[in-house]
């Protein structure tokens, strides 16, 4: 598939940015990670002065084959029941997008479940859930670069329409088993380092989680150094539409926050696919899931919040922003030292 081209940082807004940070009344350095993550923003939007007026959060919905054999603690039918929940206004998301002002957009891009052309959602299904990856590969290579393809036009339709900061959610039962079997073949790592708990399963089953993950990898022997082959033997359509929207977003100078374990599989599927988009990536929260860190320290990303989160949704992401507004508002809206008639000496 032909991918998006990345642009290169914008090295002179960042500057500027920088710059404006030095004047400002306040001791350098004393608002901490808020100034560098305002120069960074600078440096991904190509403006000094960036502003998020039109949040977005991005849900991919999807089932997965290997739910079925008792990876989670919850039944495949959750996942669309959540779906609606979402379209009701009733999920964690849609609290905490409310109150950050972002809108959120709802794609069925593999729930095994038929929402009869409901409004509200994007109907972009490739199918109805993967296949059972212990059987063999959850899905055609055709199938995995047709849902990052559909991330990518998803996240540049709502970009035309004004969106300028995006964040990665997701929801699909079981979900967080080719998340680990990703994380493990992606950044070298043993299963048993990147599995954990999921939705809340016992040790008994985290085991068996573990063991069945393993053994998925060694009969399916995915490519790690092809991300679209590791995506197609043992990944999600929601995860490979999450890297879609990571490139697509990239591609437009428009900043990524990324959500949680899932959100983090995606990101290292378009990291290998196009390593500039790790300029563009912001880490949100650092969960409780033990993969999590693993994915964070190979793409180099510092999470923003650790509140011990493990939802998903986008949760932790859209939370974020509320610390992303605050860093690009400190940036805009401080006066200098000049303006205010404080002396800098």
């Amino acid at each position: 598939m032909k991918l998006p081209i990345i642009p290169k940082l914008d090295q002179e807004a960042a500057q500027k940015a920088r710059s404006r940070q030095e004047v400002l009344t306040k001791p350098l350095g004393s608002l901490g990670y808020l100034e560098e993550l305002s120069i960074q923003l600078a440096a991904m939007t190509g403006t000094a002065r960036p502003d998020f007026s039109h949040k977005g959060v991005i849900v991919m919905a999807a089932d997965h084959g290997i739910a079925l054999s008792g990876v989670s603690a919850y039944p495949r039918e959750v996942t669309p029941q959540m779906v609606f929940n979402f379209l009701n206004g009733g999920a964690a998301i849609n609290v905490l997008a409310k109150l950050a002002g972002a809108k959120i957009t709802v794609v069925d891009i593999g729930v095994a479940y038929d929402f009869q052309q409901k409004e509200g959602i994007l109907h972009k299904k490739i199918a109805p859930g993967t296949k059972n990856m212990l059987e063999g590969p959850a899905m055609t290579r055709d199938e995995a670069e047709r849902a990052i393809q559909v991330g990518i036009d998803t996240v540049l339709t709502e970009i035309e329409t004004g969106i300028d900061l995006v964040a990665t959610g997701e929801m699909g039962i079981g979900n967080t088993t080719p998340s680990s079997a990703i994380t493990a073949i992606l950044t070298d790592s043993p299963v048993e380092s990147v599995t954990g708990h999921g939705t809340g399963i016992d040790d008994q089953h985290l085991s068996f989680k573990i063991n069945a993950i393993e053994s998925a990898i060694r009969k399916n022997a995915p490519n790690p150094n092809d991300a679209i082959d590791v995506l197609a033997k043992v990944g999600g359509f929601e995860i490979a539409g999450l890297a879609g929207v990571i490139l697509g977003a990239a591609s437009r100078r428009v900043p990524v926050v990324v959500d949680g374990f899932i959100s983090g599989a995606a990101a290292l599927i378009a990291a290998q696919l196009e390593p500039a988009t790790k300029d563009y990536m912001l880490a949100s929260h650092q969960s409780v899931e033990i993969g999590h860190a693993v994915i964070w320290k190979h793409l180099g990303l510092r999470p923003i919040l650790n509140l011990g989160m493990r939802l998903g949704e986008g949760t932790g992401a859209v939370l974020a922003f509320q610390v992303i507004e605050a860093a690009t508002r400190l940036l805009n809206e401080m006066a200098s030292f000049e303006e205010a008639g404080v002396s800098d000496k």
